[in-house]
């Protein structure tokens, strides 16, 4: 993993949104490991909003309306489904340290969700922070074919609507590469944030 890590030995919901604001975020080593550590890559996986594109297979299937689309319905079952291990992610850094913190970021209006729904099963969706005009994406899951890509594409359009400016995804992967993800230096990156939290706090 590159770029920087830094224990930490305590950590509240506001520092943890201070954290945000300054390019850091937390992990853990894995889900039973009480302790978080916060990184710093030196570079920065970034979604462009104006650049994001689909394949025409999905979007095919997005205008197909296969799931049910629910935004901040159930987040603590959003944020278990995405620390459950599985066979192409046998280990997650998600633990209940972890949970508990972006539960109360939800609470008061920090942590979100996309959510994709067959009758009343969860199905795919992913969860993120959003701070000033940014959001940052955190986990996704999917348990039916494309459900977390839908939950992607219909994020995107929410955060285009809303007016937000940057879409942090940590990391880019080949997956969200065919989206449009790119990596950007950490110098690059600190500009991008600190213009996205100019702004005030954008409702999701």
């Amino acid at each position: 993993m590159a770029g920087s890590r830094r224990k930490s030995p305590g950590i509240t919901p506001d520092i943890l949104l201070r954290a945000y604001s300054i390019g850091l975020f937390p992990m853990a080593e894995s889900a039973d490991d009480p302790e978080i550590f916060w990184v710093e890559p030196e570079l920065r996986g970034v979604l462009p909003l104006g650049d994001f594109h689909i394949s025409k297979s999905l979007a095919k299937r997005v205008r197909r309306k296969p799931f049910e689309i629910r935004f901040d319905h159930d987040f603590d079952q959003v944020i278990a489904a995405c620390a459950e291990e599985t066979s192409g992610r046998p280990s997650t850094w998600i633990n209940q340290t972890i949970r508990s913190l972006y539960s109360t970021l939800f609470e008061i209006g920090h942590a979100h969700t996309v959510e994709a729904w067959e009758g009343d099963q969860l199905v795919g969706g992913l969860y993120g922070v959003s701070l000033g005009s940014a959001f940052f994406g955190e986990s996704m899951f999917s348990r039916r074919t494309d459900a977390s890509k839908i939950c992607l594409v219909y994020l995107v359009d929410r955060l285009r609507e809303k007016g937000f400016t940057l879409l942090d995804t940590q990391f880019t992967t080949e997956h969200l590469k065919t989206f449009g993800a790119i990596d950007v230096p950490k110098a690059e990156y600190a500009l991008l944030l600190a213009s996205a939290m100019e702004s005030p706090h954008l409702e999701f």
